[in-house]
């Protein structure tokens, strides 16, 4: 057995299994394991150079081993939650409701933004880190005709987001969190839909604590939903995280991405080539909506690509 190929191996696996037992747990661990789990797909690389050399090695418990873990990760790999049977209500529809959700990162994909909004026309639209060039840009008088009705927490910065919207609002309680996260109730046709822009903050090494704590209040936030309900923005967070499957657990959310067929579709970092991303930015609804579309788009001078969904709410 060559010993200096089966101690690689032997780190290597050990490493991957530290993340995959984590996420076995229904837990996200200290730093680096949340990070970590954000790109589980990706840990499939140094699993399967482990088990190259392992087989190299003839080290025969680094093979068992290794084939162990690449189970256990395809395995998580599985899109987390109902499929599309479950956006399928009984109800008659009442309204299409299309919804984008986008990250300007610091305002600067505003302009990119204006141009999706004006090709697709969204009927809701979720802004998470628009400051105050975001607010100004977005007040433009053609896209105030458009969306008369608006929540904001008015911040400059990441903490600035805001809701558009083409059907009236009523004023909701924002949820605390380092950066905004408005809330409304939309009066799409005589039916109250409940609206929470989602924008915690990232796990950063020394933020961990903060995440979770701000991902567990939109937990309580879906716990407390009654009736329709959208929540949407940058969750910071993927299905492979325990504390945004709570969310999905809390209550009748589901992800409209996964219902589409686009539970692992990257929208961070828009930069990274092919699949190489991870899925942070994600459109919930309740049991009231179908989702009927799903498409991630490409933005200019941000690092998150917007994701635009097409719904029916159903009475």
């Amino acid at each position: 057995m060559n010993r200096t190929g089966a101690w690689a191996a032997a780190l290597l696996l050990a490493g991957v299994s530290a993340v995959v037992a984590f996420r076995a747990a229904g837990r996200d661990g200290p730093t680096p394991v949340p990070q970590l789990l954000a790109f589980l797909p990706w840990l499939l690389a140094p699993t399967a150079a482990a088990l190259l050399l392992a087989l190299l090695s003839r080290w025969r418990t680094g093979m068992v081993w290794g084939v162990v873990v690449l189970g256990a990760l395809a395995w998580y790999m599985e899109p987390y939650g109902p499929s599309g049977s479950a956006g399928s209500p009984d109800g008659a529809p009442v309204s299409g409701v299309r919804v984008l959700a986008s990250n300007v990162q610091f305002s600067r994909g505003t302009n990119a933004l204006i141009d999706t909004v004006t090709r697709h026309r969204p009927d809701l639209v979720f802004v998470e880190e628009c400051g105050g060039p975001c607010r100004d840009a977005l007040d433009r008088e053609s896209l105030r005709a458009r969306y008369p009705h608006r929540r904001a927490v008015a911040a400059d910065g990441s903490e600035g987001s805001m809701i558009l919207s083409r059907f009236p609002l009523k004023a909701a309680p924002t949820v605390a969190g380092t950066m905004g996260m408005p809330a409304a109730v939309a009066d799409v046709r005589g039916h109250a839909v409940r609206l929470q822009l989602a924008h915690p903050m990232p796990p950063l090494p020394d933020q961990v604590g903060v995440w979770t704590t701000e991902l567990g209040r939109l937990a309580d936030v879906a716990r407390a939903t009654e009736g329709p309900g959208i929540m949407a923005g940058d969750f910071n967070a993927t299905q492979d995280h325990a504390a945004f499957r709570r969310i999905l657990d809390a209550g009748a959310l589901h992800d409209a991405a996964r219902l589409t067929g686009h539970a692992r579709t990257p929208s961070w970092p828009s930069t990274a080539p092919g699949p190489l991303g991870t899925q942070i930015d994600h459109v919930l609804v309740t049991d009231d909506f179908s989702a009927d579309k799903a498409r991630f788009i490409d933005l200019a001078d941000t690092d998150h690509r917007a994701l635009l969904v097409d719904l029916t709410l159903h009475g």
